[in-house]
């Protein structure tokens, strides 16, 4: 259509030719056809032909040429497919058109039969541009270790020639048509579809085969379609994900997701979003998992130990560390406004520089877990060593009372919680990085500094918790002790990053 306007011969179309039948296009027979009557011609009826070059030019015996239809020689038919391949080379999308005036009393029903010994008129180049941003998603999706392919129903050469300049392929890559996949067994598929990105002139079956090797292969394979003929394969596919503006009805209810503003850029903005959603969802148990683990090692360390850092009451009976309303006080102030915001914390390292996760990576890892046991075994020494510190006897000579031993004890183990939601956030990058872009966050630590505050010089509060207010100089020591956290994590994310970057070398 835009062609003919550009002839200006679109107002003598209409004038002209009244339609009569039409053989549909499929994504398998790659044309169309419809039965015009030509009231230029007496009313005489005409089949116009228009698809894919290569497959039209197979129907065809003659060629238009001027206002002659010659036969079509194997020199033009080769000169016609040299003009396609230049048009194909230079992304353009290819159409051929075909006529065959229908002989009086041919019947007019719709058949392929009718499809044969075409007059060639010529091929006309589509551009369709894809969006700019559309390379620079596919680059970030290479970053983030997702693999991009193409599977179209164009010409080759056209196939290749976008995939280049999007950047999913390198130069002088070679494209898989669905002539070459049926050829395939099932081995030499599974290796074709491990180097091949490209694939041109499928039909919805490959798309199936295709997508079953990936899946076969171990991979997630998302699949992006808008026709009816892509429905199969979107329901077939980990992630099917249609098209909102231009999809049909039937694709858009075999997809698992619908894309809104069909933009390929939105897929990898998802995935940067899922991911530090992931990363906030290990934030929040990293914390939480650490921190339970750092009051019941406190607990369990400081009545084992009890008197080795003389934590004993009359007649040498054990002494709890912590009274049951005070580790209730922290899993409140802690566990809380900390740990939610951990929920919204922005992304602290590069989510879209690492490789997806295995499907068998578990959420909670051996690495995981052995960071949680570290930092709660720290969170245990330092609330220990504190209360051994202000008590008589013990490790460490001290003059105060067990309720003023107790209320330090408990104020450091509160402030290392805190201090202790900053190395939750990363387990490999510095606390320091990024480190006031979560203003929830700091407002949630800010509120628990306030309310331990007041727990220990507000009377009442002293009663019901057990504490006694604190001078200026044990808030110091609570403070410092407390920070031990946030500094043995800090070693211990700067000797993990080290041994990342070290390279093994053979000598």
């Amino acid at each position: 259509m835009v062609a003919e306007r550009k002839l200006g011969v679109a107002e003598r179309r209409v004038q002209r030719f009244e339609r009569v039948a039409e053989l549909p296009f499929t994504s398998e027979r790659k044309r169309m056809s419809t039965i015009e009557k030509d009231h230029g011609q007496g009313g005489s009826l005409v089949l116009i032909t228009k698809g894919a070059p290569d497959v039209l030019l197979g129907r065809c015996t003659r060629v238009r040429i001027g206002t002659d239809a010659v036969e079509l020689t194997d020199e033009i038919r080769q000169r016609i497919l040299a003009d396609v391949a230049e048009l194909s080379a230079d992304a353009l999308r290819t159409l051929a058109v075909a006529y065959r005036p229908l002989i009086e009393g041919e019947t007019v029903e719709p058949s392929e039969d009718l499809e044969q010994d075409l007059i060639f008129v010529g091929t006309v180049g589509i551009i369709d541009p894809p969006r700019p941003e559309a390379a620079v998603a596919i680059e970030e999706a290479h970053r983030a270790g997702i693999r991009v392919m193409m599977i179209t129903g164009d010409h080759p050469q056209t196939a290749v020639r976008i995939a280049e300049d999007l950047g999913i392929v390198q130069p002088d890559t070679v494209a898989l048509t669905g002539q070459e996949l049926d050829r395939l067994n099932e081995h030499a598929l599974a290796e074709a579809v491990r180097e091949t990105s490209v694939y041109a002139r499928v039909a919805p079956k490959h798309k199936l085969q295709i997508i079953d090797a990936l899946q076969a292969d171990g991979k997630i394979v998302a699949m992006t379609g808008d026709g009816v003929n892509d429905a199969p394969a979107l329901k077939s596919a980990d992630i099917g994900i249609a098209m909102g503006m231009t999809g049909t009805e039937v694709t858009k209810q075999a997809a698992n997701m619908i894309l809104a503003d069909d933009n390929f850029a939105t897929i990898v903005e998802a995935v940067r979003e899922g991911r530090g959603i992931f990363d906030n969802i290990k934030k929040f148990l990293r914390y939480l998992l650490s921190s339970n683990m750092g009051e019941v090692l406190t607990v369990f360390l400081g009545v084992v130990l009890a008197g080795v850092i003389g934590l004993t009451g009359t007649g040498e009976a054990v002494v709890l560390p912590l009274l049951a309303t005070q580790i209730l006080w922290i899993n409140l102030i802690t566990d809380s406004g900390p740990a939610l915001a951990m929920g919204v914390d922005p992304e602290t390292e590069d989510v879209m520089a690492r490789p997806p996760r295995k499907l068998t990576e578990r959420v909670i890892d051996t690495r995981m877990w052995a960071g949680v046991l570290e930092i709660g075994a720290v969170m245990a020494v330092v609330t220990r060593l504190t209360i051994d510190m202000y008590l008589p006897g013990g490790l460490i000579e001290g003059t105060q009372q067990l309720e003023r031993a107790r209320t330090a004890a408990f104020t450091v183990l509160v402030f290392c919680q805190l201090f202790n939601c900053f190395n939750a956030r990363s387990e490999t990058t510095s606390a320091f990085h990024h480190l006031f872009v979560n203003r929830w966050l700091w407002g949630a630590i800010a509120l628990s500094v306030v309310l331990q505050i007041a727990v220990v010089h507000i009377g009442f509060l002293n009663t019901a918790f057990g504490t006694v207010p604190l001078s200026w100089d044990q808030w110091l020591v609570c403070i410092a002790m407390g920070s031990v956290v946030l500094w043995f994590s800090e070693l211990r994310k700067l000797l993990a990053r080290s041994l990342r970057r070290s390279p093994t070398r053979l000598q």
